[in-house]
This record gives structure tokens, sequence and C-alpha cells, in this order.
């Protein structure tokens, strides 16, 4: 098998990996099984009920985001015949959401420090520790928030290249453009105006899924061609020879 398609699905193996360990993590377990908005009782004991589940989203999240680091990496060696310069460009915006979603782990995290029982805790009450772990969960909901600044001008980029590049079909870099616009509107708009970010979660699920489960899948099914992407490999070797001259 040709280089450039082993590399077109590996990247497609990462991306179904991020895409099945954050959704695990964030989409059932802190969104669904844990987090009860409102209650930061019940929301307390769902995690020491559920502790082990807790943790396995913690691990499956840092497995996404090592993913994301390798994803940034494929994907700037196969759109850098398109334009070198836009393909650092985005693969800088996902290594910065993924530097924030990393360092937002820790907000994750601190509610099981907050209900592990130690010493040290029993200054506080137990309302007021629950109260500590609700606020702490929140903060990881806007630090994934944040992250997605970052992720919606990725796909922008992306599918900007996507839809330059003769060797992806063009509707992969509509769709990512799409997909661009509702990550950025469902991020402002829970920093702005948090009342309607029910219905712009909507607008997330609605593009962003299918954009990117159908380039994953094209990625390992089908990859590049090759023939085209050579082709533009040599038109960019020589631009670059001639700029050098």
């Amino acid at each position: 098998m040709d280089s450039n398609k082993k590399t077109a699905r590996f990247a497609g193996i990462l991306y179904l990996i991020i895409i099945v360990c954050a959704g695990f993590s964030e989409g059932y377990v802190r969104s669904n099984l844990i987090l009860v908005p409102g209650d930061a009782t019940a929301t307390a004991n769902n995690i020491m009920a559920f502790e082990w589940i807790f943790r396995i989203a913690f691990a499956s999240d840092l497995i996404a985001f090592l993913s994301d680091i390798g994803m940034a990496v494929l994907l700037y060696v196969l759109l850098k015949p398109v334009s070198k310069t836009l393909s650092l460009m985005a693969a800088f915006f996902r290594l910065a959401q993924t530097a924030i979603l990393g360092i937002n782990l820790l907000n994750h995290f601190t509610p099981l420090l907050l209900l592990s029982g130690a010493d040290y805790l029993t200054v506080f009450e137990t309302d007021q520790l629950h109260a500590l772990v609700m606020l702490f969960l929140n903060a990881h909901t806007y630090g994934y928030l944040i992250s997605g600044v970052f992720f919606g001008l990725h796909c922008f980029v992306l599918g900007y290249l996507l839809f330059k590049s003769d060797y992806f079909p063009r509707i992969f870099g509509v769709l990512l453009i799409f997909a661009s616009f509702g990550y950025l509107t469902d991020c402002f708009t829970n920093f702005l105006l948090p009342d309607y970010a029910a219905i712009t979660e909507w607008l997330v699920v609605a593009t962003a899924v299918i954009a990117e489960l159908s380039f994953a899948f094209w990625l390992l099914l089908k990859g590049v061609n090759v023939q085209k992407w050579d082709a533009r490999t040599s038109e960019s070797a020589k631009t670059d020879i001639n700029e050098i001259k």
C-alpha cells in the first residue's frame, strides 16, 4: 500500500478513536450518567456510585487527546501540498485545542479528590464539598467550550484545505466548514446568551457529527487519491523552487 494511503488510513483510525473516546467520556459519562444540572448532591452521589466509570472516562479522554496530537501531524502531512502555511495553521489550532482539553482534565479529576474523604477536607461541610464538585464539573464544561473555539477554527481551515485539494472529495470541505460555524456558534452562545445554549447544542450535533464521522470513515476506507496527491505535491515543489529563484 502506498505510504500516503497508509498515512490517511492511520489518520482515519485515530479520528475514530477520538470520536469514540471523547463521545464516551463527554457524551455519555459526564453529560448523562454523572452530571445532574442544578443538583450538587445527586451529582456527587453519582460520582461515588460510578467512580470506576468516572475514572475510565478520565483515561478515555487522555487517549482521545493523545490521538489528537497524532491527527494534527498526519493532517498536516496530507494537506501541506495544498498550502503549507494553512496546513500548519490548522495543526496549531488543533494542538491548542488539545492543550486546553488536557489542562481541563484537572476539572474532571478534582471532584474525585473532593469526595475522597481525605483528612484535610474535614474543614468542609458535606454540602460544601458537593457544591465544589458541581463547580469543578461546570468549569470543565466551560473548558470544553473554550477549546471548542479553537477546534471550530481548525475545522474551518481544514475544510478550506479539503475543498481546495484535488485528492479528497470537496463535500468534506463543505461539511467541515458548516461544522466550524456550528462549533463557534454553540461556544459563543454559551458565553454570551446561555439561555439559548440548548438550541445551538443541536446545531453542533447536526453538523459536526455528520462531517467528522463521514470524513473519518473516508480516511479509513478510501484514504487519499495517490495520483492526484503526487501531482499536487510536484506542483507545490515547483512553486517552492520558483519562489527560491
